[in-house]
């Protein structure tokens, strides 16, 4: 009987070492598969950093074009416009001359001194043309918030010039298309 009951046990610790290796092989294979997990993740942990650090490389590049840009318009509007406070300072000279040439009339004695004012006033009227300052057109147009500043209003001597600019007490100019000084106008009404 004994050795009966021993064959008995030996199979059962067969048994019992059979199964156990297959216990051992399914916690290897679920440490294998964590580790797999483990890596699957580490590796969705840096595809998620990489495409958050990217994602920014992208906007700060965007946002530093931008500011290149905008520098460089700042730049250009600055160098356009550098001169633009003794330009201003000019145009009141400007004004006296046309007066003078006004107030001296068509039969003056002294045509030399006439024709050497209209000769400075000539020049000083190229010297703004070629810095980029233009008269601002009035008479004749239309009343306009933009280039014009109403004095006073005066019945229009005609219908169709009602809301209309009659005169030009003081001249308006713009600096490259920049009002610099609004023209004072007579409107008629």
């Amino acid at each position: 009987m004994t050795k009966k009951s021993s064959k008995k046990v030996e199979v059962k610790d067969v048994e019992v070492k059979a199964s156990s290796k297959k216990e051992e092989t399914k916690e290897k294979s679920s440490k294998k598969s964590t580790k797999k997990d483990k890596k699957i993740s580490k590796a969705e942990e840096f595809e998620q950093k990489y495409n958050d650090v990217n994602d920014k490389y992208l906007r700060l590049t965007a946002e530093f074009d931008n500011f290149r840009k905008r520098s460089l318009k700042e730049k250009m509007e600055l160098v356009k416009s550098a001169g633009e406070d003794i330009l201003i300072n000019i145009l009141p000279v400007m004004d006296n001359f046309e007066r003078a040439m006004q107030s001296m009339g068509d039969e003056s004695k002294e045509d030399a001194v006439k024709e050497g004012i209209e000769i400075i006033y000539n020049n000083f009227n190229e010297f703004l043309l070629q810095r980029g300052i233009k008269e601002i057109e009035a008479v004749g147009n239309d009343f306009d918030t933009d280039l014009h500043e109403a004095i006073t209003k005066i019945p229009a001597p005609e219908k169709d010039q009602k809301g209309k600019v009659i005169d030009v007490i003081e001249k308006g100019y713009e600096l490259h298309g920049k009002v610099i000084r609004f023209a004072k106008v007579v409107i008629g009404d």
